[in-house]
């Protein structure tokens, strides 16, 4: 996320010379993930307990869902203070030592991956989901499932660390790289999963005189459309979260900083960190299972509290 020049400044983050002309920015972004590290950790906290306690989504999507709610938290336990920090550094016009540079491009870049391949995890887990029909089981089974989890967080693990001893180059195009592949791979997911939907409704309307098969199918076919049409707008949040940092790096890659480009460098890392507070509304607001369970969890404490209080 962040290049890393220990030896020398970041030509994109703010110096003690942009100190008048930032300081607003500043202030604005240190009350905004004040406000969102609490609905981060909060909103990931109700979400992971909603999945755990949804009986009726399948094992292997609540443990992708898990880990990327996981992620989300964890941003918020450690993404958003490092920030901060930062922030508070600056304003008080002092400089974050080479190892705060570290600490912030290494959580950035393990906590950013892991949420990305979690995302093309489970738009891929939908398609299977989708396309394999009653073979799904049988082939995405939970134990694979935990397999690719710890894969993600391994590999995003190594390339973070890889901050340490690798030089910024390799690991701009190792992101670059995956970045790519991950965006092609998901855009084909899609389009292949518009295609089944798009024929499976034309097998249902076939199904003329069979009202009963007719009507399994359409409402186990449509259980498991829902659920993907979920995913994909988190992964439609996800993009929007981070094109505008990416804009900003390739715009001072190409033309050199400037305050405003440094303003909208400041506020698109703040966007970014928003997305793991979006990703739980997400949830609750497209997977009717997780905001049922959702739901009940919040009666019961409501319940709870009354009782409490009598």
């Amino acid at each position: 996320m962040i290049e890393l020049y220990c030896d020398g400044p970041f030509r994109f983050l703010p110096s003690n010379a942009d100190y008048e002309d930032l300081r607003e920015t500043f202030i604005a972004n240190c009350i905004l993930n004040g406000f969102l590290t609490c609905t981060a950790i909060m909103l990931n906290i109700v979400t992971i307990c909603a999945i755990r306690k949804t009986l009726t989504l399948p094992k292997t999507l609540k443990t992708l869902l898990t880990s990327l709610a996981i992620s989300d938290l964890s941003i918020g336990l450690l993404g958003h203070p490092t920030y901060i920090s930062f922030l508070g550094s600056w304003f008080e016009r002092s400089d974050p030592s080479c190892n705060a540079y570290r600490w912030l491009s290494m959580s950035g870049y393990l906590f950013s991956l892991a949420s990305f391949l979690g995302v093309l995890a489970v738009s891929l887990d939908r398609f299977l989901a989708l396309h394999l029909h009653l073979r799904y089981q049988e082939l995405v089974t939970h134990k694979r499932v935990v397999t690719v989890v710890i894969l993600i967080w391994v590999l995003s693990a190594f390339v973070s660390l890889m901050i340490l001893w690798a030089s910024l180059n390799t690991i701009s195009l190792i992101i670059l790289v995956t970045g790519i592949c991950g965006f092609i791979a998901t855009i084909v997911v899609y389009i292949r999963i518009y295609l089944i939907v798009r024929r499976h409704k034309n097998q249902i309307q076939s199904l003329q005189g069979f009202e009963i098969s007719q009507s399994f199918e359409r409402t186990k076919f449509t259980c498991v459309l829902k659920s993907t049409v979920g995913v994909f707008y988190v992964y439609l949040v996800f993009l929007a979260s981070y094109l505008p940092y990416t804009v900003c790096l390739i715009l001072m890659g190409i033309n050199g900083s400037n305050i405003a480009l440094k303003k909208a460098a400041l506020f698109s890392m703040t966007l970014i960190f928003l997305n793991s507070s979006l990703n739980p509304v997400i949830y609750c607001w497209k997977m009717r299972h997780i905001r049922h369970a959702i739901v009940d969890m919040l009666r019961n404490m409501s319940w709870a509290r009354i009782r409490a209080s009598h």
